[in-house]
């Protein structure tokens, strides 16, 4: 598959890690080229799926990943499946081997996101914006104090706006721990200096002291989007 004919492009480069845009615009080509790359798991799984929107992101996403996890790994995607850990977090087997690739996926709406990077503990999220959730109401369940105040004091555009942040980083921490909702998200908070604006910062899980992560604000205007991982060390301010 040529440059021009993916569905995806190189999108950010946070501290060494690579980040991919792909585009989950309806594309009946793109789709039934997406479709022929996926396993007999995957196309059972395509084929559950009721919802047209839904079936085409799961496809084009997964699709997406092979091509580039293939490249990496130096392997045939004949040789590509996956595996999931205990909260469903995926990864890498090659030739039934497991893998040490790190990626996260994450998609919403139109777009999605793929991210890789050298090290492990990796989360990607991507929330498109809805106007019209009852943000405080949600914000209730899955916000911590701070963030709540914060969320009240908000309104119209500055609080969607506001509440998909706050959802993206916290959900882009979740995925890099691998717990899945398992961890209820009201149980931490995002660091005061990203609440007040900050692009990114380091953070740790109230139960986990001594495994920091780093997290950074990747939204835009078309989409709010967070990514996090694990760090062996400190980075450079």
């Amino acid at each position: 598959m040529t440059a021009a004919d993916a569905w995806w492009s190189p999108w950010r480069t946070p501290d060494g890690a690579l980040i991919l845009h792909v585009d989950l615009g309806a594309d009946r080509e793109r789709e039934e080229r997406a479709f022929e790359l996926l396993d007999e798991v995957e196309r059972a799984r395509w084929n559950r799926f009721v919802v047209d929107g839904a079936r085409r992101r799961f496809g084009l996403c997964r699709a997406a990943l092979r091509v580039n996890l293939c490249e990496r790994l130096g392997c045939s995607n004949e040789d590509l499946s996956f595996g999931y850990l205990e909260h469903g977090k995926p990864f890498a087997i090659v030739d039934g081997a497991p893998s040490d690739a790190s990626f996260n996926v994450s998609h919403s709406g139109g777009h999605g996101l793929i991210g890789f990077a050298s090290q492990d503990g990796l989360g990607v999220d991507l929330e498109v914006r809805d106007p019209l959730r009852d943000f405080d109401g949600i914000g209730g369940r899955v916000y911590g104090p701070r963030e709540r105040r914060a969320l009240s004091a908000a309104a119209g555009s500055e609080k969607a706006a506001l509440f998909y942040r706050l959802w993206s980083l916290k959900e882009a921490l979740i995925k890099a721990l691998g717990t899945g909702f398992s961890l209820n998200p009201a149980r931490f908070e995002v660091p005061l200096a990203v609440l007040e604006g900050e692009r990114s910062a380091m953070f740790r899980f109230p139960h986990l002291p001594s495994d920091p992560f780093w997290l950074e604000d990747l939204g835009e205007a078309r989409f709010a989007a967070a990514s996090a991982w694990r760090l062996d060390e400190t980075p450079d301010p």
